[in-house]
């Protein structure tokens, strides 16, 4: 295994950032790579959409309302639908400037059309799993794309991927991901990675994450060891303002926690080939056994079983050799507790 590709989710959470601070949406976007960049994130991704293309304006809420109050989908995605060509371009250029790569979830085609000749790969969210024309649309842009399939049946998914390779698309990425805000931890069903991977062999899979971050990043680290190539989970630079994905999202202690959980989870894994390690060849010879004599032996004596006992260290004759060495003739005067070696019979 590699260290996963971790992708930090901005979505919209720097607008409420640039709000606290008092400074532009753009400003606070920029920050947020900032962060993401020195916690050692692969890529930045941010959403593309506008109010009235994504959503009819009497939409419910289907969040929880207690973390953020906004009663409509409408009325929420106003909030935060101001950005355009223009801008995404400026955070694709200085997303690449911090060396990572750039995306962003386009939520329409108009979206989907002028990030194009910006991202690194598409992303489509869980909810355009259906949205089949416009997954076809994607497809055919000759990019890989990364897809989300929370909220779907398996058959589903397996008409989203189908659509997605009749297009043309040869490079695709299936995200594990649970649309719930926030997942509750026994709701991660994490075995779906494997399920995933066994369905679909040919593709790689990864897991896009909305469980609230724990102490220890588990979630994240029991993802990578299910098989999870790629890692997404939204970003934040604090958890505890209101909003519609700062509850749940990871700030940059968080990614690094993770990150560091990843790198050491390869250090521990290692090699699937079974040999002797080098930090193992010198208690392989100290702590395995030797036959030694039990009695003073002169020479021209023969062996008996119960002249021998396998004694540490593993420096004489292996214990594994020991029918060989009953019966044969000791060639010169040897002491009780000499570890035998081929020499001396």
């Amino acid at each position: 295994m590699k260290k996963p590709y971790v992708i930090a989710e901005m979505g919209v959470n720097f607008y409420d950032t640039a709000r606290v601070m008092g400074i532009s949406p753009l400003e606070a976007a920029k920050l947020y790579i900032d962060k993401a960049a020195e916690a050692g994130v692969d890529c930045a991704k941010f959403q593309s959409y506008k109010a009235g293309t994504i959503v009819s304006k009497n939409s419910p809420a289907y969040w929880d309302t207690s973390k953020e109050p906004t009663k409509t989908q409408y009325e929420l995605f106003l909030k935060h639908d101001s950005f355009g060509e223009a801008e995404y371009r400026e955070l694709c250029n200085y997303t690449h400037e911090k060396g990572m790569d750039f995306t962003s979830t386009p939520f329409d085609y108009a979206s989907a059309d002028y990030l194009d000749d910006m991202v690194d790969f598409f992303k489509i969210s869980s909810s355009d799993l259906s949205n089949i024309p416009f997954i076809r649309h994607i497809g055919s842009k000759g990019k890989a794309v990364y897809i989300s399939v929370g909220a779907a049946y398996l058959s589903e998914v397996d008409i989203a991927i189908r659509t997605l390779k009749e297009a043309g698309c040869k490079d695709i990425v299936i995200f594990h991901c649970v649309l719930s805000y926030p997942t509750d931890p026994k709701d991660a069903n994490l075995k779906i990675i494997e399920t995933l991977k066994k369905t679909f062999p040919n593709v790689r899979i990864g897991f896009s994450d909305h469980v609230a971050p724990d102490e220890t990043m588990m979630t994240l680290a029991v993802a990578y060891m299910l098989g999870a190539e790629v890692i997404e989970k939204h970003f934040t630079l604090d958890k505890t303002l209101p909003g519609n994905d700062h509850y749940h999202a990871g700030d940059p202690e968080d990614f690094k926690k993770a990150i560091a959980n990843f790198e050491w989870i390869d250090k521990v894994l290692g090699s699937e080939e079974k040999t002797v390690l080098d930090c193992e060849v010198i208690s392989r010879r100290e702590a395995r056994r030797s036959l030694v004599l039990t009695r003073d032996m002169k020479a021209g004596d023969v062996i008996k079983t119960e002249d021998l006992m396998p004694k540490r260290p593993g420096t004489g004759i292996s214990p594994e050799y020991a029918e060989i060495v009953v019966g044969r003739k000791i060639v010169k005067d040897l002491e009780e507790d000499t570890i035998l070696t081929w020499d001396m019979i």
